[in-house]
């Protein structure tokens, strides 16, 4: 809602804070009070929100603190103790002055009133009134004028004489239950707290979320504009059927265009009393306040008449004489008498009534068929109390369009040709009538029952006056309803009541012939009834809607919270005109009244809904006053409601819920957050507790297996996003399924770096939306990076909802860095997701990878599968080209065959394999021969060493360091001109073989270190992890290989310079592997999209960490976009369904 509470300061003497009472806040006006000698009281503002959120301050009457209060109210040395806390938490006696002194000015319009009075600045500002309205002025009464209205006066006989006693008191019973128990679950809320302006839009708001709220506000929107609609149209019914109807612009020629003729008239006339009402509500409503006494007095007036109409007929009915040809009744409009001829000087002539059914008045005349059968009767229209006629009355008599309304009890001899009937002057059903249909016809008239929540601020006491109003308006509504019911089938003919128009009573209202003492009383009083609550609809629904407009929830609606200055919503007056004449141009008012039946029984549907939930979640902060109340009441309700809507009309409840829906959805994608306590929420914690309760936190089965991602992400010094590409590649790859956490570390504690963690984390989740990327986040501050991204590993997640994969960035610079903090760091993560059984994925040159704007065109995915590592690198490509990002690309397998592999037949199993994996993909199997060491090998391997040595021996200073650096540089250019130029004379292979060929110890050399480290980490293996079977074949091979090796060594020493020898031969092995793989890859996959290869793990010594980083570089020297993809030690993928 748009009010707001706002400080303004009342004179308090000379202290900051006294005990003595507080005068009236009038004092408040002025500047000459001073500031120092004031304490801050809430006062009621309906100013637009300049919060920037967008929300209510919503009645606390103690979050408004100025920062003047913090230095004033508090001296002392009393409480010193508590002095630094003064700012955030008030003293005690200053929250209970605040409350004693809290006051809600009047709401609704009245402000609008007394801004149109003012005439200059000097009147601007006004003593603050007290709310001084008790029950019955500003409940009961409203209420009661909302709740009477058209229908009872214009619909409710016919809906007794087309359904009977018992079936219209079973629509009335069904209908009043319903407004009775949304009346309890309304009142449960309403005395929770202060209810502001906005009435069941802000109680389905605050209780149900912004998106039930907004949807709901919008239907009741609708509801009370199409509800205009409606009161206008009963305007003009009675306007040219009852008081004028010779003011019709269109008459019908023939009985068969009189509805058309009416519809039209209803339409010209129904757009020009909209165009006036509209105006009246433009000008002032202070108009529209006035009146509303005139109106209300009009309602009572007329059921009073009503009532003493029907004792009167106990003892004295009127004489309103019913002409019956046969069993039908007739039109009694053009002719006096119910004769066919009489005698006039002994002379029989005919009658008027002769001439409607004969081709001419003589007695020869040729005549209507059924005229000529049967004979015309004279009964009375309203029989009176004794007469019994309530017998007749018990059952309904429902017909299709046409159908004549007849006596069962009269005599009738049947016509062979009934074609001509609807040419003659019967009283016949303008609308195919049923059960169903009038319950929606009827329902509007319980509606109005917010009337009283929505004048909370009016009231004295509104936590005690809206339950004991509105339930009291309710029950005496329900009371004229039933009472009215059994009354008009116990005093009025039945085809009397079925006669909609009063067109067998010469065009009297049905309802008005019944009436003491004049059937006018009843005529103006319902005129003048709809017109006020058609004012009254047209002076709400905009209000209501500027309301939803200043909430900020639904963006496109921000235009219509604007209006002239004094607050009139003006926008918001012209759509609600344009939505109300669509309802005009329907013209039908039992077309437009199951409509809007339909939006009232979805705003009382979610406010029992509101109150169960808040009742079942037992949210502290839900304490009603009123007790009354009960879960299961509430549940009764809204399913009552939802009964009556699908009962009503199934087609127009599933278009108003379309239309909730909507609107709901809209609001959840493109309107404003808000936090507004809602049981939506707690609802949401609920289940989560109770489904994490649930959930195991044992691994899943293969089959459902799927990342769980943890990010972890490095930021700038800024606190920005450094690679914002890996939120990009982590939405490709999750499709918003499943669990992603955001991580980040930020050095020092947390106590000295609040603020900058929460800027990060600010920071990431803007990053987030950009990004698409669902999830959480988390930015935590620790001693070390080391140490925070260890916690962040060991601890993100809840219960079973943790992480099983870890996805971060590739530190490119960890050469050009002096400190080597950032590659231990990497390494240590490495070894930290091994030891806890996760995945790792590190994306290399992550910022050259897709955003989720791009698409790819035709290109490929390549898998190098050189280990198994649980099926983890097939399981990648095919998440990933479930985004539309990749989903042009193809996916590629290469393995690796070793010397007694036979290729032929490997890539025959692995397509065999990919076949039950239902993955399609090429496959390829590189042969990787058995090749010396190069001498680029032996001067990588070098270059490496003497580094490692240098910056491991030498205390360098900063500058000497990058002197170093620079001097390795150098070295490393001179080694890879010295092994071109050896390649080009004496190598032995050509260089063509040596991009196909390696050893198969060295490419099995991964797996090995894999599994060592696997082993090494964890004390025992998981009944899940993966174990590599040796064949015999295999065993034979690897012992040969053990044996080549010191051949190969003698091979070597021919060629080795004398640096050579003191080398590291696992180095130069580990180098050998990683330059034969990286020429195998890059000759196959450098113009691949994104190229996925299995990591091989850190050393189980510490002290190799620096050559492990520099092998990795070298497998990866060449590739553009690489994954690293590092198995977690079970199984995520699997032939079986």
């Amino acid at each position: 809602m748009s009010e707001r509470f706002v400080v303004v300061r009342v004179g308090q003497g000379n202290d900051g804070v006294s005990n003595d009472p507080v005068p009236d806040s009038g004092g408040a006006e002025g500047d000459s009070i001073d500031p120092h000698d004031s304490v801050p009281i809430l006062e009621y503002s309906r100013e637009p929100n300049r919060y920037g959120d967008g929300m209510p301050k919503e009645s606390s009457p103690f979050i408004n603190n100025t920062e003047h209060d913090k230095g004033n109210l508090y001296d002392g040395k009393n409480m010193a103790l508590f002095e630094e806390e003064m700012d955030s938490n008030p003293m005690v006696s200053s929250l209970l002055n605040k409350l004693a002194n809290y006051t809600n000015l009047t709401q609704g319009v009245k402000e609008h009133e007394e801004a149109d009075d003012d005439e200059g600045p000097a009147k601007s500002k006004k003593p603050v009134k007290s709310p001084a309205l008790g029950t019955l002025i500003g409940v009961y009464l409203p209420c009661l004028q909302n709740i009477l209205g058209v229908i009872l006066f214009l619909r409710l006989t016919w809906i007794v004489g087309t359904a009977g006693i018992m079936e219209t008191l079973a629509i009335v019973v069904m209908t009043c239950s319903c407004t009775m128990l949304t009346a309890i679950s309304m009142s449960a809320i309403a005395t929770n707290g202060v209810v502001p302006a906005g009435g069941s839009y802000y109680m389905i708001s605050r209780s149900l979320g912004p998106e039930f709220g907004g949807a709901v506000g919008l239907c009741f929107y609708l509801g009370t504009t199409f509800a205009g609609s409606m009161y206008i149209l009963g305007t003009i019914e009675i306007l040219l059927t009852y008081i004028v109807p010779s003011a019709a612009i269109f008459k019908a020629e023939k009985k068969e265009d009189e509805p058309e003729a009416l519809l039209n008239n209803m339409r010209v006339y129904g757009t020009c009393c909209l165009t006036l009402m509209s105006l009246v509500v433009f000008v002032g409503v202070k108009y529209v306040n006035k009146l509303a006494l005139v109106f209300l007095a009009c309602v009572i007036l007329s059921i009073l008449a009503i009532y003493a109409g029907v004792i009167k007929t106990a003892f004295e009915p009127p004489d309103f004489p019913i002409c019956l040809l046969g069993n039908r009744t007739l039109q009694n409009h053009n002719f006096d008498q119910c004769l066919k001829t009489m005698e006039v000087d002994n002379v029989t002539v005919t009658t008027k009534l002769w001439s409607l059914f004969c081709d001419s008045p003589d007695l020869n005349a040729t005549c209507n068929e059924y005229f000529t059968l049967n004979n015309v009767t004279v009964i009375q229209g309203i029989p009176g109390l004794s007469s019994g006629v309530i017998r007749d009355n018990i059952w309904g008599d429902y017909g299709p369009n046409g159908m004549l309304v007849e006596n069962k009890h009269q005599a009738s001899e049947p016509a062979a040709d009934t074609s001509q009937d609807i040419y003659m002057p019967y009283v016949a059903n303008d609308i195919t009538t049923f059960f169903t249909l009038l319950v929606g016809i009827y329902f509007p008239s319980v509606t109005g029952i917010m009337a009283g929540s929505n004048r909370s601020g009016d009231l004295r006491d509104a936590q005690k006056s809206i339950p004991i109003g509105t339930i009291m308006a309710i029950a005496t509504t329900t009371f004229i309803y039933i009472s009215s019911v059994i009354l008009f089938g116990a005093c009025i003919e039945g085809v009397v009541l079925r006669d909609k128009f009063g067109d067998s009573v010469k065009g009297n209202l049905v309802i008005g012939i019944l009436a003491w003492p004049s059937p006018w009383v009843i005529v103006i009083g319902s005129f003048f009834s709809c017109c006020g609550a058609g004012l009254q609809s047209l002076t709400g629904a905009p209000r209501l809607l500027q309301a939803i407009a200043r909430d900020g929830i639904v963006p496109f609606l921000q235009v219509f919270g604007h209006g002239k200055a004094n607050g009139e919503p003006t926008w918001a007056l012209l759509l609600t005109g344009g939505i109300c004449e669509i309802g005009i141009l329907i013209a039908s008012l039992d077309a437009v009244a199951p409509i809007l039946s339909m939006f009232f029984l979805m705003c009382y549907l979610f406010v029992n809904l509101a109150c169960a939930l808040q009742t079942l979640l037992c949210t502290p902060n839900w304490r009603p006053r009123f007790k009354f109340y009960h879960w299961a009441l509430s549940f009764l309700g809204a399913s009552l409601c939802l009964s009556l809507m699908f009962i009503s009309s199934w087609y127009y409840a599933l278009v108003a819920m379309l239309i909730a829906g909507c609107i709901y959805k809209y609001i959840e994608y493109r309107g404003a957050e808000k936090e507004w306590g809602d049981g939506i929420r707690g609802l949401s914690l609920n289940a989560a507790r109770y489904a994490l309760i649930r959930l195991e936190e044992a691994p899943p089965h293969t089959k459902n297996w799927r990342p769980q991602m943890l990010v972890l992400l490095n930021m700038e010094s800024d606190h920005t996003v450094k690679h914002p590409r890996l939120l990009s590649f982590c939405t490709q790859l999750k499709a918003g399924k499943g669990l992603t956490i955001v991580g980040s570390v930020l050095q020092g504690t947390y106590m000295t770096k609040e603020v900058e963690v929460k800027k990060a984390e600010q920071n990431i989740k803007s990053s987030m939306t950009t990004e698409r990327t669902k999830g959480f986040c988390h930015v935590v501050a620790s001693s070390n990076l080391r140490d925070g991204f260890s916690h962040l590993i060991q601890t993100a997640g809840l219960g079973g909802m943790k992480h099983n994969t870890v996805l971060m960035a590739w530190p490119g610079s960890w050469k050009q860095s002096n400190d080597p903090v950032s590659w231990k760091n990497f390494i240590e993560t490495v070894r930290e997701t091994t030891a806890a059984n996760q995945a790792l994925l590190v994306a290399k040159n992550v910022d050259s990878f897709p955003t989720n704007a791009d698409r790819l065109g035709e290109g490929t995915i390549d898998v190098w599968w050189i280990v198994h590592d649980g099926g983890l690198l097939m399981l990648l490509p095919f998440l990933l080209r479930q985004h539309k990002v990749w989903r042009k690309c193809k996916m590629r397998i290469f393995t690796v065959a070793n010397m007694d592999d036979n290729s032929i037949q490997m890539k025959k199993d692995l397509q065999m394999f990919l076949y039950h994996l239902r993955l399609d993909a090429e496959v390829e199997v590189v042969e990787m021969h058995d090749s010396d060491i190069s001498a680029f090998t032996y001067e990588k391997t070098l270059v490496m060493e003497q580094r490692s040595q240098m910056l491991k021996q030498m205390q360098l200073s900063r500058t000497e360091r990058e002197r170093e650096v620079q001097s390795i540089t150098d070295t490393s250019r001179s080694s890879i001109r010295r092994k071109n130029q050896t390649g080009a004379s004496g190598s032995e292979s050509d260089p063509s073989r040596q991009l196909e060929d390696t050893q198969e110890d060295e490419a099995q050399l991964i797996h090995d270190r894999n599994t060592a480290s696997h082993a090494a980490l964890n004390d025992k293996p998981g009944p899940d992890r993966v174990h590599m079977t040796w064949t015999k074949d295999k065993f034979l091979t690897e012992r040969n290989r053990n044996r080549s090796e010191a051949n190969m060594g003698v091979r070597d020493l021919f060629n080795m310079k004398p640096e050579w020898e003191s080398l590291n031969q696992s180095n130069v092995r580990r180098m050998h592997t990683a330059v034969k793989l990286n020429e195998v890859v890059v000759n196959r996959s450098q113009g691949a999209h994104l190229v996925l290869l299995n990591m091989p793990g850190p050393p189980k010594n510490r002290g190799g960490d620096e050559n492990y980083m520099e092998f990795l570089e070298v497998l990866l020297e060449g590739l553009n976009r690489v994954l690293l993809v590092r198995g977690g030690g079970r199984e995520v993928i699997t032939i079986y369904s």
